[in-house]
Order: structure tokens, then sequence, then C-alpha cells
């Protein structure tokens, strides 16, 4: 150790950072690489430089060479926090230019089973996963206003509670709700149902909220317009995607306060947003990795003649979620402050997403260990709570997508939640079809009610959307 820090401070002489490299770091911690780098240039910040050794495959003397260029644009370029250098550069070189659109072709997906790919470049990210990530969204100090706006809203802000098997849970974190307008709280305070209960503590959007709010309603649509060219079969939107611009009108302000704070996996409920929804999420504060999966049905995790197929017991849920969650891998997508990120319109139905938690964090200047999430939505008056089916006990339903069975995988379901105050009659086997108006949102649906005991309403109804969602 004696003779590594004599050698240490002869920063003239590139030997010491030849120990390692490639063949002889494996005994050496990203940490302490990094705190080697940061001696050698330290006008450089902590996640500029983790950048580069990423880039460089975790080599310090030829991460330490390419930060020594003297092109002046490739210091700029590592100097932006929380951006990635893109790690193509290091691939098989593309003959042509690269500028210019190309065809756009399914990607094979690189996650693969029980593992986690970690994606930082946008360009992978939006090869790979249904979502696109435009870091510094923001000028700096917008981002940092709106962060000490909603730091000091969220010491207001409550844990969601919801029934879950007849018992009551909350979430792990704090959230806050904001609309747009007096009347718009009023509709979500007496008309929305959220996990069979209504919100108690709607607020008005802040300024710094509002001021966003246009800025990323216009990021929001030019990546979705992107991705309908580069993306989607025939350069069109999905099939039941909204034919209109995305136009959000409410947010939700999750806050996640350390690094245990966590949300598990998850899809966004539908029911007010419609099928195909597009949501644009900005981080800021504390730099948290947000996962994808692709959703498998059962009969793909479990092959014919596989009895481990066969749990039904609500105690095999919680593995079977999990099982799930590693079949076809796991992706992780870095989201440092003042990142957006747009969930796109195959999000919801084809994938589940969640917020991991940390073994540790990197405090943030500003947030401490804490993170604010702004999800800001589209809530289409075609799906407004007064077109809702009800079922036959006069709750709202909730539409849902069926993900577990092949045969129906992609439809779209509305399951009945019973209130905590509800009470159901008994019910009878009912099969029929209820043609509803188009201007509802809604098209031919299939009415299945099952015979079941008086305290367990199960009522369902198969959706048929139009074309245009």
């Amino acid at each position: 150790m004696d003779a590594f820090v004599t050698r240490k401070k002869r920063k003239s002489s590139p030997t010491p950072l030849n120990d390692f490299c490639e063949d002889g770091d494996g005994d050496e911690s990203t940490d302490f690489k990094l705190t080697l780098l940061s001696s050698l240039h330290p006008d450089l910040d902590h996640e500029a430089l983790l950048d580069v050794l990423l880039a460089h495959e975790g080599c310090v003397s030829d991460a330490s060479a390419a930060l020594s260029l003297p092109q002046k644009q490739n210091i700029t370029k590592y100097s932006k926090p929380g951006a990635q250098s893109s790690l193509r550069s290091f691939a098989n070189p593309v003959s042509g230019d690269l500028s210019s659109p190309v065809p756009a072709k399914k990607s094979k997906l690189l996650s693969k089973k029980g593992k986690t790919l970690f994606l930082f470049d946008p360009l992978d990210i939006a090869e790979h996963t249904p979502c696109t990530v435009i870091h510094n969204f923001l000028p700096p100090e917008a981002a940092n206003d709106l962060l000490r706006e909603l730091l000091f809203e969220s010491e207001t802000y409550e844990k969601i509670t919801f029934k879950l098997f007849d018992n009551v849970v909350s979430s792990p974190h704090t959230s806050g709700f904001y609309v747009g307008s007096e009347e718009e709280l009023n509709d979500q305070k007496y008309e929305y149902l959220y996990n069979g209960a209504r919100l108690s503590d709607v607020r008005r959007l802040t300024p710094r909220l509002e001021a966003v709010k246009p800025k990323v309603q216009e990021a929001v649509n030019r990546e979705i317009q992107h991705r309908i060219a580069t993306k989607y079969p025939g350069g069109k939107k999905l099939r039941y995607q909204c034919p209109r611009p995305w136009a959000p009108n409410a947010a939700f302000v999750n806050c996640y306060n350390g690094p245990q704070q966590n949300v598990g996996w998850h899809s966004d409920q539908l029911t007010y947003l419609g099928p195909r929804a597009v949501i644009g999420s900005l981080s800021l504060g504390v730099a948290r990795e947000f996962r994808v999966r692709r959703v498998l049905p059962r009969t793909e995790m479990h092959p014919a003649g596989d009895s481990s197929g066969a749990k039904t017991t609500q105690n095999a849920v919680a593995d079977e979620d999990s099982l799930r969650g590693d079949a076809e891998g796991q992706i992780s997508i870095h989201l440092p402050h003042n990142s957006l990120l747009v969930m796109h319109a195959e999000m919801q139905e084809e994938w589940k997403h969640s917020i991991a938690p940390a073994q540790a964090i990197e405090p943030h200047p500003i947030a401490g260990n804490r993170r604010i999430n702004v999800t800001y939505r589209d809530y289409r008056p075609e799906y407004h709570p007064s077109l809702t089916p009800k079922c036959r006990c006069g709750i709202a339903t909730v539409m849902r997508v069926v993900q577990k069975k092949k045969e129906n995988w992609g439809k779209n379901s509305l399951f009945f939640i019973r209130a905590a105050t509800a009470t159901s009659t008994s019910a009878t086997m009912l099969v029929g079809t209820i043609l509803m108006t188009t201007n509802n949102g809604w098209s031919l649906c299939r009415q299945v009610l099952l015979d079941v005991p008086r305290w367990k309403c199960s009522w369902q109804r198969w959706l048929f959307f139009l074309p245009m969602g």
C-alpha cells in the first residue's frame, strides 16, 4: 500500500494507471477508481467521471487519457451531469450517414432471464424499452426552483392507502395530486375513484408546475411523433392510441425520502386515461433507478406439462410476480436530477415498471436524499367517471389489461373494485352483449357476470375499443 501511495503522487508518470485496466482491476472497487480519477481531474464532478469510467470499461488510464484530450468538445460532453456518452461508439462502426433516418425494425431485447441490464444512453433506452429520456430537460435554475417548491409542498404529503385482499395497506412513499382549475379540483374530489376510494387531498397546480407543464407537453408530443415515425409499424399510431395530441391536465407528485422508499412492479391505472396512454415523468433531486420489464403471459412462463404453473393461492401471488419479473429480465434506467422520461403508448399494456430500493444514494445538494417525481397525465374527457360503467352493486368499475393468459393478452377488461363501505347483492350467471354509444369511447362489449357468494362481487366485462381508442 505504501508503494502504491508513493506511485500515486507521481502524476507525471502513466505507469501506475496501467495497473487499473481490464487485466488488473478486478480487486479495485469503482469508488477507488473514481477517487484516483478525481485526483487527476479535480475540475470534473463525480457523475461525469463515472460516465467516462463506464464508457472505458473501468480502465482508469484510458478514461484519464480521454479526459486529457485537447478537444474542448469532448470535455464539454463529459461535463454534463447525469448524461452518459453513447456506448454504441465503442461497438462495431456503421458505414453511411448516421444522421439520416433509417427504416424502423424490431430490435432484439438485450435483457436476460434473472439479470438486470443497466442502460444510460438515451439512444439505447429508446431502442430497447418503451421509454425515451431527455437529460437536462429544464434550464438548471428552473429545475432547482421547481425542486425547492415541491420539497416544501412534500412536507404535507401523505401515503396513499388502499385495500388489498381485505387488508388496508399504504404506499411506501408520499404523494400529492394537482389539477389546473377549481372545477377540476372539485371533480377529482367528488367524482373520481382511486383503488375504490376518493382522494381527499387534491391541490391546484403550483406556479412552477403550471409554468413547466407546456414545456413537458411540447417535449412529449415531439417524442411521440418521433416514436411513431421510427418505431411503430407503417409510421402510424398504435391501434387504440388517442388520435389527438397529448394534453396533460393533472399531475401526481411522488416524494421518495431515502434510498429504501420505493414502489413495486405495477402498471398505471388506465380507467381515466384510456388505452395506450402516454405519461410524462420529470425527475428532480436524488438520482434513482427506474426499472422496466416486459410482461409475459403465464403460458410462456410455464410451458405445457410444467406443474409449477399450477399455483393459484393468494400466497403464491408474490412468488409468481417475482418469477414474472425475472422471466425476461429487467432493464434499469438511471434517472438523474432534471431528466424527463416519456412512457410511450405501449408501456402500460405490455410492460410493468418500478422504482427499486437502493443500497446507498449520493445526496443531492438541494434535496438531500429525497427524490421528487412529477408525472403529468392526460385525463381524457371520454373516460370521465360519469361515463364509467357500474356493476350491479352500483359501484364504478376500473379498467385493467389482461396480461396473464396468452389467449387474452392485450385485451382491456373492466373489473369491479369493492369499496370499504359497499355491500354487494347475490350474483347469478348472466351472459349478453351491450352496445354502448361511440362518443363515450366504447364499442361492442361482452358482459359476463359470474355466480359468486354475496360478499364477493366479481362483475367483469370485456372491452372492445374503437380503432382510435
